[in-house]
């Protein structure tokens, strides 16, 4: 991203939440507020338009999901907000309802790789820059550590186009525009996408979801070359 990236965090850690202050800070990425709480995170999100907010799944009262909650809570309410989610363990279902809202800046790490400085930094620039970032246990979790490269081998050209569009966050309409198709022509794709990914029909958006994880999967490797990281897909904010 050009200039200086601007971030608020919702960790209930005090000894987290400074420390990723001063790692962020020391890297030129701007803390513009913090709090400790769900509730709090709407609030300076609306607040401050932040490039980006990092939120901690579990937080106050109940520790269970107030901090996803209220991460998707800004999605709604502040359209185009990226999000990074921090948790200790994987959850699938966490991570399926954060990208279920749209894969464009949408980041999920588990808390570990934030000592992986490099890697995490350049995970949080890609996220507000409008990519999306998933942790790689993450991917292979929810994929049930099954192996999808001969399912994607089976995509034409132009669906696997029409797959990284949607792991854009890209609605079938945009697709459609960008591509310079009908959506009933990328309805179609998508159709053949989702059979060619074994994905049986199910809700729409869980198929959609497990679908871009496919895609994800695909490209696992390191955020941005040497060492251990996230995978990583569209680093740019699209329209």
């Amino acid at each position: 991203m050009v200039g200086t990236v601007r971030v608020v965090i919702a960790e209930d850690s005090v000894l987290l939440r400074e420390g990723l202050v001063r790692l962020l800070a020391d890297e030129q990425i701007e803390t513009v507020a913090t709090v400790g709480d769900g509730p709090g995170l709407i609030g300076i999100v609306a607040e401050h338009r932040p490039d980006l907010a990092i939120v901690d799944v579990r937080m106050p009262p109940s520790f269970t999901d107030e901090g996803l909650r209220a991460a998707l809570a800004v999605r709604e309410q502040v359209p185009g907000t990226p999000i990074l989610v921090l948790s200790q363990y994987v959850e699938e279902r966490y991570a399926t309802d954060l990208i279920g809202g749209g894969a464009e800046g949408v980041g999920y790490l588990l808390k570990e790789r934030v000592a992986e400085v490099h890697e995490f930094i350049d995970a949080v620039r890609r996220i507000a820059a409008g990519g999306t970032v998933i942790d790689p246990e993450v991917i292979g979790q929810l994929l049930g550590r099954r192996r999808s490269g001969d399912r994607m081998d089976a995509l034409t050209p132009r669906e696997r186009e029409v797959l990284g569009l949607m792991a854009q966050g890209r609605s079938n309409g945009a697709i459609a525009r960008d591509l310079v198709v009908t959506e009933g022509a990328v309805e179609k794709h998508i159709s053949n996408i989702f059979l060619k990914l074994d994905l049986p029909p199910a809700e729409q958006n869980h198929r959609r979801v497990m679908a871009v994880l496919a895609y994800l999967g695909r490209a696992e490797g390191p955020v941005a070359g040497g060492g251990p990281g996230a995978a990583g897909a569209g680093d740019r904010r699209q329209g």
